[in-house]
């Protein structure tokens, strides 16, 4: 019904070819200004949901009600001391505070004075009996230390342990640790390489890290959203203000940066370049595909050209019509070429098998009319339907995809309509010659009749497939942790995975938000029961517990330690040669006692070493002094900090710290962390079940995980139904029979089932980035087989053999090679989708090509 008036509107279009290719070049400009001006695109992947969602609408809450908790970019500190991390992070925190052009605010958490004030007491009572008896026992070493804080005062303590043990007081089994310590980083200090050394862990032992091995530096950026990169002006100023401290210069110390800033940042460096060059790649790489396909440049470079133009106006359109591209729309581009490319390729391959039936080679005029008489209803339904499949998914609750729908379903419009009048304009202007009758692949037709005459073990050979596939499809797994499809090897990743073996680090934390603080702790108390739950923290968690036991404990030992750690007047620094002689008495007074030292007895190096040290010069005696007690001014005046605790309560609890628990009207949180155990897909979904059935309304980001999945599952579901209900549809009313509607919908659905096989046996994990292959699948899929079906109907009688077989193969070589560029990204998630295109492909040119020709009725062949 459509041929003639579309083989019209083709030799219209060629008739006048500088008008209309003056008309397209002002909608391409304008379509390249709207992109310009209009189009940016987010890396949050918040943004790919609706906001109807209740578990969206209770997760977008959380964000409003705790804004200091989103859009953090944190400086992760580790040093090969507690000491050079906690100075690094002071340092630098100190640093961009003074930055007010980047930064909102500067958090340094684990500094916090009252988390510093109450140490002590967050430790447990048997630990804290650990570390008292330890401090109490060394109070006459820490006494001197405090009256003369350097290199002469700590020789001179240890003068004083020679004495106890000519006296026979000197039990030191508690001590070894300690002193091989010190003993070791005097000896390296001796030979010209002093390391600072750690009080903290010479005093505390092990518990020195129960705090973590990490320090941190919390910040809050100025986003700039002008820019691809919001956040990267100040992960810059954050290096920047990093690269002159001390401890990072020295190498002593490093800072990793992470948050969800940087790795949004980091996801969208790493895509953008992805697609930009998978883009550029497919364009070079399907020119040479059209070489092959078409021969000459008078017919490759009009593609190029047509191709290109309904690129730049579908761009143009998804500036007007989203504003903003997520990272899955972002993929549209290479969407694009990779199927309207096959528009133009079965147009101009048409175009060039041209003759009339004496032979003669028609005019450029006629041969272009007859192209658009014989292709133009056969490329409207092919786009009409993968248009169909594509909007399916406009409606779904996965804004994601539903953007990718919107976007290429106008896409395949707009390549219909340029393939049908800019493509015949351009083809009048370069002239390419028609008449060229064997285009098809002559090599094919004994396997046309090869599928034919073994027609039947073919078609049982993809039932059993079809069945298998069926049979596989309960055992599909939804990946939608965002964490899986993020560059691992990033930065922000990198650190992040470092900080994940700890639980109060997990990404996979829960909020639960109670009416009050009292409810809170019910919950917490609840939660914390869970198998799969570390912890369930709530303001209350910020009290140190059990205060009647460990106030006691610490007061009795602040009434033996504090008199001699506060000095008014502590001796000024001494010069090098005070220095060298108190190194000169000690190893003697250690020399005089050797006798009474085990033959493994750290005392012994310590002697040896301060022998030497006595009789070294100023710039090495002076460096030694410089790493035995640079830390112990910081640990001293903690250490008197923390033993003067006093009973605190929820009242307490700064503003800076509170404010993360509780809101003003009373409402208080409860953050929940999972156990290191809890890992997986299973896992998780157990975790946040366990949660769910305690706490129902609970958000977080685990949460938002697994509910992101059951979206995401349920819009495919639905958007797939749907797809293929309109396609059935479209196809009904442009074949007007059943029977063809059903030829081209079975090997649908075949590589559809033939794609759930590979996906289990390659593996392939599915993921919110690689699902977008399902509505891909069903647009080149209907592009294919329309192809075949109404050649089938016009009396085509060998399939592979014919002109549309060529076109169809090397379409989805062009197709391939733009998948395949994705494929090859760096980013995981556009990786895995560039891989998931590539399989359902395959499964689509195997389904076109072997058992669409199985498939036809005989009166195809039958002739022959």
């Amino acid at each position: 019904m459509l041929s003639v008036p579309l083989g019209r509107l083709v030799a219209f279009c060629s008739n006048r070819a500088i008008a209309v290719v003056l008309a397209f070049a002002v909608l391409v400009g304008g379509a390249v200004y709207a992109s310009y001006t209009r189009l940016g695109v987010t890396t949050d992947t918040g943004t790919m949901f609706s906001s109807d969602l209740p578990w969206k609408q209770r997760s977008d809450e959380m964000g409003r009600l705790f804004p200091q908790k989103q859009d953090q970019l944190v400086a992760v500190i580790d040093a090969a001391l507690p000491e050079e991390a906690q100075q690094t992070a002071i340092d630098l925190a100190a640093r961009l505070k003074n930055d007010h052009t980047h930064f909102n605010y500067v958090t340094t958490p684990q500094t916090d004075p009252y988390l510093v004030r109450n140490g002590l007491m967050f430790l447990d009572p048997k630990a804290l009996e650990r570390v008292l008896d330890t401090t109490i026992t060394a109070q006459p070493f820490l006494g001197q230390l405090a009256a003369d804080p350097s290199g002469r005062g700590l020789f001179g303590a240890l003068s004083m342990i020679a004495l106890g043990i000519e006296h026979g007081e000197g039990d030191l089994k508690g001590f070894q640790s300690a002193l091989s310590g010190f003993a070791t980083t005097l000896d390296h200090a001796a030979q010209g390489h002093p390391e600072t050394m750690s009080w903290e862990r010479l005093l505390a032992g092990d518990l020195a890290d129960l705090g973590g091995k990490y320090q941190f530096v919390v910040t809050q950026p100025k986003l700039d959203y002008d820019s691809f990169q919001p956040g990267g002006a100040a992960a810059d100023a954050m290096r920047d203000a990093a690269r002159d401290l001390p401890f990072v210069k020295s190498g002593r110390a490093h800072i990793h940066i992470t948050g969800d800033i940087q790795i949004a940042d980091e996801e969208f460096a790493t895509v953008a370049e992805g697609m930009v060059a998978g883009l550029l790649g497919s364009l070079v790489l399907v020119t040479l595909w059209l070489v092959l396909a078409v021969h000459t440049w008078r017919l490759i470079a009009p593609i190029i050209i047509t191709l290109v133009s309904g690129l730049l106006l579908t761009t143009g359109f998804a500036a007007l019509a989203v504003g903003k591209l997520n990272l899955i729309s972002v993929a549209f581009a290479i969407l694009f070429v990779g199927i309207a490319v096959d528009f133009a390729i079965q147009f101009c391959v048409r175009f060039r098998a041209q003759s009339l039936p004496d032979g003669v080679v028609p005019s450029l005029h006629d041969a272009l009319e007859r192209t658009g008489n014989e292709t133009g209803h056969q490329i409207l339904v092919a786009a009409t339907a993968t248009s169909a499949g594509f909007l399916a998914f406009t409606p779904t609750a996965f804004v994601g995809v539903a953007q990718l729908g919107l976007i290429a379903g106008f896409g395949m419009i707009f390549a219909f309509v340029c393939t049908l009048t800019l493509l015949p304009a351009l083809l009048r202007i370069f002239r390419p010659t028609a008449g060229h009758g064997a285009v098809g692949f002559a090599f094919a037709k004994p396997i046309d009749v090869s599928i034919r005459h073994h027609r039947k073990p073919i078609l049982a050979v993809f039932a059993c497939l079809a069945l298998l596939g069926a049979g596989l499809i309960p055992t599909l797994t939804f990946d939608a942790d965002p964490l899986h499809t993020k560059n691992p090897k990033s930065e922000g990743m990198v650190t992040l995975g470092m900080l994940m073996s700890e639980p109060q680090y997990s990404p996979y934390s829960v909020d639960v938000l109670m009416p009050n603080l009292d409810q809170a702790h019910t919950m917490s108390d609840k939660l914390s029961q869970l198998p799969l739950v570390h912890d369930a923290l709530w303001l209350g968690s910020l009290v140190p517990s059990d205060q009647n036991t460990k106030l006691p404990m610490i007061q009795d030992a602040a009434n033996i330690m504090l008199p001699t750690l506060i000095v008014p007047n502590p001796k000024p620094a001494p010069d090098a040669n005070a220095l060298r002689e108190a190194a000169a008495k000690t190893a003697a007074d250690l020399g005089s006692v050797l006798d009474r030292l085990a033959a493994n007895d750290p005392l012994r190096q310590i002697q040896s070493t301060l022998a030497r040290l006595s009789h070294a010069d100023d710039q090495t005696i002076l460096a030694t002094n410089e790493a035995l007690v640079h830390f112990l001014p910081m640990q001293l005046d903690m250490l008197r900090t923390m033993l003067q605790a006093k009973p605190v309560s929820i009242s307490d609890v700064p503003p800076i710290l509170a404010n993360d628990y509780l809101l003003p009207d009373g409402r208080a949180l409860v953050e929940v962390h999972p156990t290191k155990q809890m890992t997986g897909n299973t896992a998780l979904h157990r975790y946040v079940g366990e949660i769910k059935k305690v706490a129902p309304t609970a958000a977080g980001s685990a949460i938002d995980i697994v509910e992101s999945a059951a979206t995401m599952v349920h819009a495919f579901v639905m958007a797939a139904c749907a797809a293929i209900v309109m396609i059935g549809i479209i196809l009904s009313v442009a074949l007007r029979r059943l029977l063809d509607s059903a030829l081209v919908l079975a090997p649908l659905l075949l590589s559809a089932l033939m794609t759930v096989i590979l996906i289990v046996f390659v593996p392939e994990q599915l993921n919110f980035a690689n699902i977008i292959a399902l509505p891909l699948l069903l647009g080149v899929g209907v592009s294919f087989n329309i192809y075949f079906v109404m050649n089938w109907r016009a009396g085509v009688k060998m399939p592979l053999s014919s002109p549309t077989a060529r076109a169809v193969l090397f379409s989805a070589l062009t197709t391939g090679t733009a998948f395949g560029s994705l494929a090859a990204s760096h980013h995981p998630g556009t990786a895995s989708m560039g891989r998931l295109l590539l399989l359902s492909l395959a499964c689509t040119l195997v389904a076109t090509l072997v058992f669409v020709p199985a498939l036809l009725p005989k009166r195809a062949i039958d002739e022959e």
